[in-house]
């Protein structure tokens, strides 16, 4: 069974986050070994993070993101935790259509992921590794 546990604290810059999350997935890649999976892992990690960093922390470069990646029990658990004051996501009133940005990335992240769930201390995120 495979065991993975990372734990992070991402200062709000964009370069330091494109430079631990190349960590990150490098480490996943070597665990994992599917292209499928690492491209979905990869496009959750890069939105939420980078989510929690502009729209959460407005690139208060004081501020940190954390995030956490666990692997056990056959899945991967993703969760990030930034330090703005929370946000209302309604997976149903966002339209791809209206070519709007704003919701977008969890747009995706939702429909990347196996369970999503959104509360005050954060975006946790579930993938089923089988």
């Amino acid at each position: 069974m495979l065991k993975y546990e990372k734990i992070l604290k991402i200062k709000s810059d964009l370069d330091d986050v494109k430079n631990n999350l190349e960590d990150i997935v490098e480490q996943l890649n070597k665990l994992l070994k599917n292209e499928d999976l690492m491209f979905d892992l990869r496009l959750i990690l890069n939105e939420l993070v980078v989510n929690g960093v502009i729209h959460g922390n407005k690139l208060d470069e004081n501020k940190k993101v954390e995030l956490r990646v666990l692997i056990e029990d056959n899945n991967i658990q993703i969760k990030v935790m930034d330090e703005g004051h929370g946000f209302e996501y309604d997976r149903d009133s966002y339209d791809p259509l209206d070519m709007k940005s704003s919701g977008r990335g969890l747009f995706i992240v939702d429909g990347l992921s196996d369970e999503l769930s959104i509360s005050d201390e954060g975006v946790s995120v579930v993938k089923y590794l089988s």
